[in-house]
């Protein structure tokens, strides 16, 4: 049984590793925006779902040729945050400016980070089974002064991530805390994961590599 991220996120990747899964990465490429132009006004959970569940299921077939049994996993982040017309689910930002102005508003406040999961088991040439759900952290965010703002917007890392911050990069150091599960803050959720994964009749311990076997065991 393989396990499959279709997601080029080293976050994710590293959070697996960490936790004693080597992923086999296929990146799925899906259009989010036609997927969102195809839901008639979903709700921020149904649309994190949606974009986890088209990624998953945009490598299937290209699994399933390479591997008799495996397990796909699709992921996907956006924040719940106040905007300037109220509260408003955000993505990666486009521009600097525009990660500075969603800084300005996070500063000293929190926002949810949604996070929808979609596991597809894989046997027999297609899609056997099937589980998705999402989750919801708190996320409380510190206030950094201007120059360190500039010089974190500087370095592209907000430009790269779900609501412009990272927990587990330089991020870090801007926020004060987590309510919920941190790993899906940093890209996946090992709790959820584990859920979607028994769901699907698949043990979650069964994929975890000998290293990491040997390392619990020493």
């Amino acid at each position: 049984m393989r396990f499959v991220l279709a997601s080029a996120s080293p976050a994710r990747q590293s959070v697996l590793r960490a936790a004693g899964i080597e992923p086999v990465v296929r990146v799925s490429g899906v259009d989010e925006e036609a997927v969102r132009n195809s839901l008639t006004a979903p709700a921020p959970d149904e649309l994190v779902t949606a974009l986890a569940t088209a990624k998953a299921e945009a490598v299937v077939e290209q699994v399933a040729a390479e591997f008799e049994e495996a397990v796909i996993v699709g992921c996907d982040s956006m924040l719940w945050t106040r905007g300037p017309d109220g509260y408003e689910v955000v993505g990666k930002p486009p521009t600097p400016e525009s990660a500075a102005r969603r800084w300005s508003r996070m500063a000293g406040g929190t926002g949810e980070l949604l996070t929808g999961h979609t596991v597809l088991r894989v046997g027999s040439g297609g899609v056997v089974a099937r589980g998705s759900d999402h989750l919801s952290t708190t996320v409380r965010f510190g206030e950094p002064s201007q120059q360190e703002l500039d010089s974190y917007i500087a370095t592209g890392e907000p430009l790269r991530v779900a609501g412009g911050f990272t927990l587990d990069g330089l991020g870090g150091w801007f926020v004060t805390g987590v309510d919920g599960d941190p790993s899906s803050v940093i890209g996946i959720s090992l709790p959820l994961t584990r859920t979607l994964l028994a769901d699907v009749g698949v043990g979650v311990v069964s994929l975890w590599n000998h290293a990491a076997e040997e390392s619990c065991n020493s």
